[in-house]
């Protein structure tokens, strides 16, 4: 297993593949609503892809918002969840954004999954609101 940051096209067309399996495939978001602006490679996000034996199998983003970074986009294929994979991911956004100043970490989290965040230090915010007809609550942890 590797993960890294994504530094060019072909590693983020990977990353989409992954994102519109997990979002548009499986949850049925909208294509519009799951691509956006800030999947480029021009900085403003940082995109992270974690292959299994030269597989990609997950992939997540983080992008600066004031002093928090904000994690989103996070998915892991079907067939690769339940390994760790998502730890992974996360630690390595945080781990980012942390060497990009943020000193908070934040993130919409699907309500099935406040379980696993909540293992990982993140704490909820607010209270359940719909994005992209999927239930969600925001959570935050702070970086040390």
């Amino acid at each position: 297993m590797e993960i890294f940051k994504i530094t060019d096209a072909a590693d983020l067309e990977k990353a989409f593949s992954i994102r519109k399996e997990v979002f548009v495939e499986e949850q049925h978001v909208p294509i519009e609503e799951e691509i956006d602006a800030y999947d480029t490679l021009d900085g403003e996000c940082e995109h992270v892809l974690l292959t299994k034996d030269g597989q990609a199998v997950g992939t997540g983003r983080v992008r600066l918002v004031d002093d928090y970074g904000k994690i989103q986009r996070v998915a892991i294929r079907l067939t690769e969840r339940k390994h760790g994979y998502g730890k992974v991911i996360i630690q390595k956004l945080e781990e980012l954004a942390a060497a990009r100043g943020a000193t908070k970490a934040k993130l919409d989290a699907q309500v099935h999954a406040i379980g696993f965040y909540e293992k990982l230090g993140y704490t909820v915010q607010s209270d359940v609101f719909m994005d992209a007809g999927i239930e969600h609550v925001l959570m935050t942890k702070s970086l040390h």
